[in-house]
């Protein structure tokens, strides 16, 4: 017995993720969790007994996916960002504050802000990297500036008090 994977998305989907987030502890990785079993629901060439079977195996597959996230080199070994700071050397204080700033925007304009700064990308490189045009990396770089402002200000005026 095969069912169209669409149909089982649409029946299992949150099933397979809420198995897949008392696992991994992340949302991210369990969307990745519940693509990644469809995925191979759709491209294996298995016969199921009936729909109880298909439901099983997806979630067996879903258990075993998360545990392979969650056992990783990757997720083992990955740093929090105030650990990475640590290790980082800086010249002065300010320019610690400002990286750590810059850190903290939405990843959209940080990434902008990060390429054109402290890489010294173009425009027009950054937006062939991006894959977004050159008009929309100049209004990230706006905002992503204007946002620093705004929060370095706010750090100025606190440390006056």
């Amino acid at each position: 017995m095969r069912l169209q994977t669409e149909e089982l998305m649409e029946r299992y989907k949150d099933n397979i993720f809420a198995a897949a987030f008392s696992i991994c502890k992340n949302a991210s990785d369990a969307d990745d969790v519940v693509q990644d079993t469809f995925i191979r629901y759709h491209t294996i060439e298995k016969q199921f007994d009936d729909e109880q079977h298909i439901k099983a195996w997806l979630i067996r597959v879903a258990i075993n996916q998360s545990k392979n996230i969650v056992s990783s080199f990757w997720r083992r070994n990955k740093e929090s960002l105030d650990n990475y700071i640590e290790t980082l050397a800086f010249e002065t204080p300010e320019t610690e504050n400002l990286f750590e700033t810059v850190m903290s925007l939405k990843e959209k304009y940080r990434i902008v802000i990060h390429l054109f700064y402290y890489e010294d990308y173009s425009i027009r490189e950054i937006s062939a990297i991006l894959n977004v045009s050159e008009s929309n990396v100049k209004v990230r770089l706006t905002r992503g500036r204007r946002m620093l402002k705004l929060l370095l200000k706010e750090e100025w005026n606190d440390d006056d008090k």
